[in-house]
């Protein structure tokens, strides 16, 4: 567990306050409709809950996809050369 100084524990703290007190404040700046529905919003995300982790993906798949118009180039085929 990380210790961290008193003045720090102080400082953390009272930045949580004022963050507190700068939310409360934009609640009641914002109209009765829009807060209700933000904060319906809000639970309804809350009781989704977290997105579940994605699928393995196959071996041998990059997991990285090249962005569009980025995509490697095909192997060059051999020719076989002509002598003179």
């Amino acid at each position: 567990m990380t210790k961290h100084s008193k003045r720090e524990r102080e400082q953390r703290a009272s930045e949580t306050v004022r963050v507190k007190e700068i939310e409360a404040a934009w609640v009641a700046s914002v109209p009765a409709p829009v807060a209700s529905a933000f904060a319906e919003s809000v639970a309804a995300a809350r009781r989704r809950g977290p997105l579940p982790p994605p699928p393995d993906m196959e071996p041998g798949t990059r997991p990285n996809p090249p962005r569009p118009g980025h995509e490697p180039k095909p192997p060059k085929e051999e020719r076989p050369r002509r002598g003179r």
